[in-house]
């Protein structure tokens, strides 16, 4: 699956202690429109993941395209990671939006967790949304990349097309 590509978002919440975390994910989806529904897999014995089960409150940050450093913090062994970030709670839930990084935000109260190998399926039904017309971050191949330059993100001749 490294070969696929995928948009990178940052998974965050809020402790009991009011204290934030989060992870960088690029296990998304959309499962549904309506009611609107994300899904997202956290590994199960991650922090990220133990604070929403109790809260049952999350935020899916997706990254804009000069948020790779961003992302690598999320994804890294580091102490405090919200110390490298701008970020202010969020309008419906106040949870952490990563302002500065994200093109989106999207507040989710969870509505399923499933338990598959050594990850959890998060499924929430969105609250809440703030949007920024960005490119968004890819990550793909083991590296990082960006949506292609042009119209509709069209960067050359379309094969199903005439001249």
């Amino acid at each position: 699956m490294s070969s696929f590509p995928t948009g990178v978002a940052v998974v965050t919440g809020t402790g009991r202690d009011g204290a934030p975390r989060g992870v960088t994910c690029s296990s998304l989806s959309s499962v549904a429109l309506d009611p609107p529904t994300l899904l997202v897999c956290l590994k199960t014995r991650g922090s990220t993941l133990e604070l929403i089960r109790t809260q049952e409150w999350f935020a899916v940050n997706l990254l804009h395209a000069r948020a790779r450093a961003t992302a690598e913090v999320f994804s890294s062994p580091v102490a405090d990671r919200f110390a490298h970030v701008r970020w202010r709670p969020t309008g419906t839930a106040g949870l952490p939006w990563l302002y500065e990084d994200a093109l989106a935000v999207a507040e989710c109260a969870v509505t399923g967790l499933y338990a598959v190998g050594d990850h959890t399926v998060v499924l929430g039904e969105v609250e809440g949304v703030e949007l920024q017309p960005d490119v968004p971050l890819l990550y793909g191949m083991r590296q990082f990349s960006v949506w292609p330059a042009g119209p509709a993100g069209r960067t050359g001749s379309d094969p199903g097309r005439t001249p």
